[in-house]
């Protein structure tokens, strides 16, 4: 009789004018979504190309260690799954303004949004009269009057309803993934499918939650007009209202430094602090050398010094005293007003963490968030990944710090003269940031809680559908 009753449900929704259009606007929205993404990857993955090879061809020519940091400045390749999910690692630059305005004026849809909004309206649509509507045209009587039970009723209007909504959204999804894999530049590891099956189960999820709210919502009232006011306004709570105003509620009950203020002090404590406490200390650091040596008093151009320190090993070793005083003097600043600013960082850390910590949490009460974290999680395009990627940064700062050690080593041992920060030198060798994809595991693991969430979203609203079913004046 289940099975009847659930046969039923998607028989009335499939032959219903707000399947087919909602089908239709599916199938479309997806397609071309995919097909843009896709687009938009593909240049994306060939401007990186080419912006490494022009690092390549500075590296061989003129690069020094005064610029090279800013040349080598780590970034993140595009991965193949920002052809359908966009996250936070597809940041719009500004610059690109002129070449391609739209993206920045209208940000593109990608698969969460799709599912966030368009599919949420299309269950909320299909579910607003699956009660009330019964009531109003006389079959909800008659259904009950064959001495069915209401949680049988119950249980096959959010079955059938939820599969009437899940085949389209596959069937769109097969499609766009199709255009995808059709783009020869875009291929996708085993790792990423298992992610996105992963998503698809959480988008169930999703989808089971506004149906649940459309079926409660319709046993809660007498009318279908009353019935999609509900609705509706209860979908722009969750998916408006709430994610929205979680970083303001956060921001009031854990209250963080402004980073711009913040910005400003650090600037000043590391440019003009530092300038002026190096070149005390310098003059300090000098002036003792200089009482030990009397001759690094003597005047001499830039020849002339490079030929007496290269012949006269005496003078050799008071210019090494005094160039080492120099560079211990700048050492010393920095690390003084580093230590200074990293108090001031640390703070600020430390309180932006705990109120990012606590707008997750305040959001997560809106399903639109749950899904969002789950996906971008999954997909390597939300904040794990930028947490991910600046631990990969680090990991690389250490090596190239070790490597320009050597280098100034080498560059020293040759000319004792030379400048470390401006001398042209060979880079082929230095070592390349290498961006490297969280694996399976640590994504599964931080979409867990998202993933409870809707669950848990799912067995409450599914228990007050039924109590408010069981309830419900039929006649």
């Amino acid at each position: 009789m289940l099975k009847t009753l659930i046969t039923k449900e998607i028989r009335a929704n499939i032959l219903s004018f707000r399947f087919l259009a909602s089908f239709v606007i599916l199938f479309v929205v997806v397609a071309v979504t995919a097909a843009v993404l896709s687009g938009d990857y593909l240049r994306t993955q060939a401007d990186y190309s080419q912006r490494q090879t022009e690092i390549g061809r500075y590296l061989r020519s003129y690069a020094h260690f005064n610029r090279v940091y800013g040349v080598l400045t780590p970034t993140q390749p595009p991965i193949p799954f920002q052809a359908l999910v966009r996250g936070l690692t597809a940041e719009v630059n500004i610059e690109s303004f002129d070449n391609d305005p739209l993206p920045v004026m209208f940000p593109l849809i990608d698969l969460i949004f799709i599912v966030t909004i368009l599919v949420s309206l299309i269950a909320l649509i299909l579910s607003y009269d699956a009660v009330c509507g019964e009531k109003e045209d006389g079959t909800l009587k008659l259904t009950l009057a064959n001495d069915l039970s209401r949680s049988k009723v119950v249980l096959a209007k959010f079955a059938g309803g939820v599969l009437t909504i899940i085949g389209p959204f596959l069937v769109s999804l097969a499609i766009g993934m199709l255009i995808i894999l059709l783009h020869p530049g875009i291929s996708w590891p085993g790792a990423d499918w298992a992610a996105l099956g992963l998503i698809v189960v959480g988008a169930v999820l999703y989808i089971s939650v506004f149906y649940l709210v459309g079926v409660l919502i319709s046993s809660l009232h007498g009318s279908s007009a009353s019935s999609i006011m509900t609705s509706l306004f209860v979908w722009v709570l969750l998916v408006l209202i709430i994610p929205n105003l979680s970083p303001y509620g956060a921001s009031f009950i854990a209250p963080a430094p402004s980073r711009i203020k913040v910005t400003r002090e650090l600037s000043r404590m590391y440019d003009t602090d530092r300038d002026e406490l190096g070149r005390k200390l310098e003059r300090e650091y000098r002036a003792e050398v200089r009482k030990q040596y009397p001759v690094l008093a003597e005047r001499l151009s830039e020849a002339e010094l490079k030929k007496r320190v290269a012949e006269d090993p005496g003078y050799r070793k008071a210019y090494e005293e005094d160039r080492a005083a120099t560079e211990r003097a700048w050492r010393d600043a920095n690390n003084i007003q580093g230590d200074k600013g990293k108090v001031l960082e640390d703070d600020l850390h430390r309180k932006e963490k705990a109120q990012t910590a606590l707008a997750r949490s305040i959001s997560m009460a809106s399903p639109l968030a749950d899904f969002s974290y789950l996906a971008t999680d999954l997909s390597s395009t939300g904040t794990r990944n930028l947490i991910h990627f600046g631990e990969l940064v680090q990991a690389w700062d250490a090596v190239y710090g070790d490597y320009r050690k050597k280098k100034w080593a080498d560059l020293k041992a040759k000319d004792p003269t030379a400048d470390l920060w401006e001398t042209p030198i060979d880079m082929t060798d230095v070592p390349r940031f290498r961006y490297v994809e969280e694996g399976l595991g640590g994504r599964v693991h931080a979409a867990l809680p998202p993933f409870a969430v809707l669950l848990g979203y799912c067995v409450v609203l599914f228990a007050a559908a039924y109590v408010a079913f069981i309830r419900y004046d039929a006649r």
